[in-house]
This record gives C-alpha cells, structure tokens and sequence, in this order.
C-alpha cells in the first residue's frame, strides 16, 4: 500500500493535463485516498492549472489548511479571473488562519494584475502589522505592485525603508518602475547608487539602464556599459545587443550600433528588424535596403515587422518608389499581407499621395485591427475626402471593430479640413458618451480647428474657455489662424496676447497677426503699432524675427529634391 501510496503521488505530480487528474482523482475517491490530508493537497496543487476544476476539489474539502488555501490563491493570481483570489483571501482572514508570506504575494499579485490599488493597499497594512514586511520576496511583490499601479513615490519609499536588504530584485523592479513613469534620469540615478552598494547588477539592470540612457542621450555612459557588457560576456546576449543599437541609435551614434550588430555571429530575425528600423528612422534608408539584401543573402527570411519600419519611414519622406520596391519583395519573398503589412502598405502610399492604391491594399486585407482602420480614415482625411472619411468611420462601426483615442483624432481632424462641423460635433459627442474616452488637447484642438475654419470663432473661443483641461498653445494658435481666414482683428489681438502670457510666443504668432491686419486692409494700422512697440522696447527683437523657409521633398525620378 506504500509503495501504491506513493507512487500515486509521484504521478499526480507528473500529470499536465486536468483530464490525468481528474482519472488520479477518481480512483483516489474510490479507494477512499482522498481523505488523506497530503495526498488531497497534491491533488489541489496538481489541478491548479484548471481553476474551476481545482475549486471543485477545494469546495468539498472540510478543513482546508493554510496550504490548501494558498494553493487556489496561487491559481487564482495567474488565472483569466485574479479577482476571485479576493474574496477566498478574505475568507482565509475571517477563518482566524495564521497568514504566511505566500498568501500576501499571491494576493498582490491579483491585485497587480488588476491594478486594485486600494485593496493592494490593504493587504499592505496587514502585512506591517503582522511583521511579514521582513520577508525580502514579500516587499519585492509589494515593490512590484507599487510600480505596475504608477504609484512610483511609494515604491521609493518602501525601497528606501530597508536599504541594506535591497538585492537585485528590488534595484530592477524601481528601476523599471521609472521608466515606466517615464523618469528615465532616475534609473540612471539608482544605478549610480547600485554601483557603490555590495548588490551585483543582473542583465535585466544592464537592459534597463542602456533603455534609460538612450532616453536621456547619455551616449558616454553608453559606451562605458558597453564596454563592461563586453568584459562579463553580456554583450552576447541578443537581447543585450538589440538594446545597445537602440541606445546609440537614440543618443545619434547610429554607426556604432551597426559596429555592435556586426559583432553578433549567429544573429536572429530580430536583432536584423532592430538595426534595419533604427537605419530607417535615421533617414539611412539606403543602409536599410542594403541590409535587407543581406539578410536574404543569409538566408534569414523576413518578416512583417522587418518591412514595417521601412515602409514607415518611406511615408516620412515620400519615397514612393522604394515604397514600390519594397511592395514587390514582399510579394517575392511570400509575405502575407497580415495587419502588420497591409496597415503599413496602406499608411505609406495614403502619405505617398497614391489614395486608390491605398484603398486597394486596405481592401484587399483579409485580416484588420483598429490601426489599420484608423490608417486608412486618416488617409482619406489626409486627402480632403471627409464624407469617406465618416462613411469608413461607420462602416468600421458596423464591423464590430472599436475606435480608440486615435480613431476619434482621425475623423475629427478630416471633418476639420472638410468643413463637417456637425458629423465632427456628432462624432465628438459619441467619443465621450458612446465610448467614454476623455478627450485630450489635440482632439479639443481639433475640434477648435474646425469651429474657426467654419467661421465660428465665437464659438470656438468659448469652448477653449470652457474645457476641463488648461488648453495648450496649439489650440490658441488653432484659433488665432482662423482669425487671420476670417479677419477678426479684435479676437486675433486677444488671442496674441494670451499666447504671450502664456509664455508660448512664437515667430509665426506675429506673421498670422500681420496676415490678419493685410485681409481687412489695416496693416499700416498694425505697422504703426509695432514702430511704436520697438520704441518702447529697446531691447526688443527689432524686426529680426523671420519665419522660416518652409521646405518640402518630392520623388522625381528615384531621386528626392527638397523645394
């Protein structure tokens, strides 16, 4: 029977599938096992995986111990439903049960993952005063929860509390909570200080210093990491050596990525995307063609992410024919034209000024998210066709697909340069009531854009006065060009002024006012008041203020000519 015993054990512990388990578990009722204390606890934990099953093994369980109860916390936490691990910790708590450090991470990770901070919060004031805050795991999971939920301060804070316990668990988690806050001259900060403490840095602290130092353009202490990455053999990881052509690429040392790309023997398909999209964004388009060549020559096929950056950085700056070229490898290598691929193709040739081709793409496209819709609104937008522009936006509607912030910026903006002030109102309106986004200064912008290009600049200026939120200089500067079309003297002056008071002047803001003064016939009026301005104000900029040339490219012939 003891060998039966055990070697039972040894198999639910082997078992992966809920179907193994649940034959274990029948034989075990059958030959009454089932009553035993472990052998039931490694039933619980073997069928963890299936949490609806687990919780019907844990439901008829009489007693359950602290073990038990930990068991179905753990599979609560990772499952498609964390909150259910709530109400079972509350339930342990009411028992009078002796809580371990087990059950307050597992619970904290629930509410990571559902971003409860007020229960987290909770759990992290039991945990001080039952005196588990000593359990290094246990404040790493809470420095964690800090950082996922935004809350950075105090997960400095807690940090801070035991700083000779830290390891590098805890110097990687604040760190990567600072770049997720986007205070990347912090994590330069604590690396400084993990560097006179006792704790050894991990790759993850390597990956996360070399991301911060790429954000701040530290491109020294760059090449300083660089170089103890390649004394302690980190430099040989693929991931290390992505990170490190990103970081030069950001901080403008373009070439000395490639030096550590080249250095790489046995490369992957994304380290070759890494360097193909950082060329790309540079504007070396020709750097990246020539390394998709050898990326063929190696026989690594691409795939739709090699081709996306390229394609991007093709709408950047017009350049339809490789556009084309890149089109046909796509064809030639066998490419599907997936979301990825299609979005881009379509982005490209709608800025490219090749709408039709566009729109032939995006039909054409088996398979289409919420960026490729957007994509292509935006295209029609960009080409002055907003009541296809509105048309596509219902459309996507009807196919179940849901707009997002960007989506609502699309229409709005072509409803703008269409003159659609009521579809753009309707629009507005159905973005906050009908999907409860809160629109942000560029969608307020744009819909001020529209009101004054209609005409309405009253209307326009009484809604800047009425936001929720401080408006930025682009929605004033939005109005003041609209005066300068509508020749609103009165209200441009005012606009003027509010931009200089808001300490956002700028060059243009005193050309769109000259403009205004010329439309009505009264620049000599404006002339008078400047001569008498520079009078005032010796120091002033007299008259040396110029706009600046504006420049485009365009395509002729492979070859692009600024103008």
């Amino acid at each position: 029977m003891s060998s039966r015993y055990h070697k039972l054990i040894s198999i639910l512990t082997s078992c992966k599938h809920t179907y193994e388990v649940s034959q274990i578990h029948g034989y075990m009722v059958k030959t009454g096992i089932d009553k035993d204390v472990f052998a039931l606890s490694k039933l619980l934990a073997s069928s963890i995986r299936d949490t609806e099953y687990a919780a019907s093994i844990f439901n008829h369980i009489e007693n359950p111990n602290l073990f038990m109860f930990n068991t179905m916390l753990r599979g609560y936490s990772v499952s498609e439903n964390p909150m259910q691990a709530f109400g079972l910790f509350k339930n342990l708590r009411a028992q009078g049960f002796l809580l371990d450090q087990f059950s307050f991470i597992t619970t904290l990770k629930a509410s990571t993952r559902e971003l409860a901070i007020e229960i987290g919060l909770g759990i992290h004031g039991v945990v001080l005063r039952s005196g588990h805050v000593y359990f290094l795991n246990l404040r790493n999971t809470l420095l964690h929860f800090y950082c996922e939920c935004g809350k950075i301060g105090d997960a400095h804070k807690l940090f801070d509390e035991f700083p000779q316990d830290n390891d590098s668990v805890s110097w990687n988690t604040l760190m990567d909570g600072y770049i997720s806050v986007s205070k990347p001259a912090m994590v330069v900060d604590l690396f400084r200080q993990m560097c006179t403490s006792c704790v050894r840095f991990t790759l993850t602290t390597v990956l996360n210093v070399l991301s911060a130092l790429g954000e701040v353009g530290d491109s020294l202490g760059g090449d300083s990491l660089h170089g103890h990455c390649i004394k302690t053999g980190f430099s040989l990881d693929l991931i290390i050596t992505t990170v490190l052509i990103d970081m030069y690429a950001k901080t403008g040392h373009i070439d000395s990525g490639r030096k550590a790309f080249d250095q790489v023997d046995k490369k992957d398909v994304i380290l070759w995307n890494c360097m193909i999209d950082k060329y790309a964004k540079c504007g070396r388009l020709e750097e990246s063609v020539a390394l998709l060549q050898l990326m063929k020559r190696d026989r690594l096929k691409p795939n739709s992410s090699t081709l996306a950056g390229l394609l991007s950085a093709c709408a950047a700056t017009g350049s339809i024919q490789l556009g084309r070229c890149l089109q046909d490898y796509i064809k030639e290598e066998g490419l599907a034209l997936d979301v990825i691929l299609g979005t881009a193709l379509v982005d490209m040739y709608a800025k490219c000024g090749f709408l039709e081709n566009a729109i032939d793409i995006f039909e054409r496209m088996k398979s289409k998210d919420v960026k490729s819709w957007t994509a292509m609104i935006s295209g029609y937008g960009f080409h002055g066709q907003a009541r296809n522009a509105i048309d596509l936006f219902y459309r996507m509607e009807k196919k179940c697909y849901r707009p997002n912030e960007v989506t609502f910026l699309a229409v709005l903006t072509a409803c703008s340069h269409g003159g659609l002030v009521m579809e753009g109102m309707r629009c507005f309106e159905k973005m906050i009531r009908g999907y409860g986004f809160s629109p942000n200064v560029e969608h307020y912008g744009c819909l001020i854009d529209m009101l004054g290009r209609a005409g309405m600049l009253e209307e326009a200026h009484d809604l800047i006065n009425s936001l929720p939120i401080r408006c930025d200089a682009t929605a004033w500067r939005a109005l003041l060009a609209a005066c300068r079309v509508c020749g609103n003297v009165e209200l441009g002056e005012y606009v003027n002024r509010v931009l200089v008071e808001i300490d956002e002047e700028h060059p243009t803001d005193s050309i769109l006012l000259s403009s205004t003064y010329a439309i009505t016939g009264r620049l000599a009026e404006r002339t008078r008041m400047q001569e008498m301005k520079e009078e005032i104000d010796k120091e002033a900029v007299n008259g040396s203020v110029k706009k600046e040339a504006g420049w485009s490219m365009i395509e002729m012939d492979g070859q692009g000519l600024h103008v």
